[in-house]
């Protein structure tokens, strides 16, 4: 029989692998994602995934509100009890799963835009970053930890392995940074890997932009729809209506080697792709 870890003696419950559950135990990470997140007395914070409340007791009396949304009941209850208990009033506790939740939900003067923090679940990182994405227009950033692979993939350069469309198409919304690297040990239960906190700032979306983003977005995905192919084929072959000629003629306006492949390419020589297929095909 497994050995009881430290929640499940407090509570009784056992951390759901089916929800993607590890809890973080370690005060020393937690404190120091307080002070890097740097929020202000005064600001709106989505927490997603309080779990126990490692970081929504901290938040709480470090900022105006707190919206924590909880997917699991038990432990939307039980930490219900212990706001109660402690005298905290400024977290509404939302029991939903946040990939259905609409981030409306949150009322805000029209000025103020949310922030965002969270010890995401490894098995909704993606979906929740489309989401994020998706909802750009109320959200200033995001403070996020993530497996570690992800966020070498969101923080990656021009040429490299984790390089990818989710690296170009969160970049193209916010400016990444990373915080700091997290033990596996700092978790409860333990998970095989390490984590990494990141900083998503959709105050600085990268400089130049598209002229439809759905261009860009077309083309990246496109892009790397089959990795071990050249661009041109990959592209050719994801978007049946982009025969080789139009496909090629877009290349060659923005100075890029038919027989490149996608992840040696910036997000400059994207933009210009994207636009020039857009012609192309009009």
């Amino acid at each position: 029989m497994a050995r009881s870890g430290p929640i499940e003696q407090r509570t009784g419950l056992r951390p759901k692998k089916r929800l993607g559950q590890h809890f973080l135990v370690d005060r020393g990470i937690i404190e120091g994602i307080i002070s890097r997140a740097g929020f202000q007395p005064s600001d709106m914070v989505l927490e997603i995934g309080p779990g126990q409340g490692a970081l929504t007791f901290p938040l709480a009396r470090s900022v105006g509100h707190v919206f924590a949304v909880e997917k699991d009941s038990q432990l939307t209850g039980l930490l219900k009890e212990k706001l109660s208990r402690a005298g905290i009033a400024n977290v509404t506790l939302v029991n939903q799963d946040i990939l259905k939740w609409d981030f409306n939900e949150i009322s805000t003067p029209s000025s103020v835009k949310i922030q965002v923090i969270g010890n995401l679940p490894y098995n909704i990182s993606s979906p929740f970053l489309e989401k994020l994405v998706e909802n750009r227009s109320l959200v200033s950033r995001a403070v996020l930890m993530f497996q570690l692979e992800v966020a070498g993939r969101l923080t990656a350069s021009p040429g490299s392995k984790a390089y990818g469309a989710m690296t170009l198409m969160v970049r193209y919304h916010a400016r990444p940074t990373a915080f700091f690297e997290v033990s596996s040990e700092a978790f409860f239960p333990r998970p095989k890997v390490n984590s990494m906190v990141l900083e998503l700032d959709f105050e600085r979306p990268y400089p130049r932009r598209a002229a439809h983003d759905t261009d860009l977005k077309r083309v990246v995905k496109g892009a790397f729809a089959h990795r071990r192919k050249t661009l041109l084929n990959s592209l050719k072959g994801f978007f049946p209506s982009w025969n080789r000629e139009m496909v090629l003629e877009a290349m060659k306006k923005c100075g890029i080697d038919p027989g490149t492949r996608a992840e040696t390419l910036d997000m400059d020589e994207f933009l210009c792709l994207g636009t020039a297929l857009a012609l192309t095909n009009e």
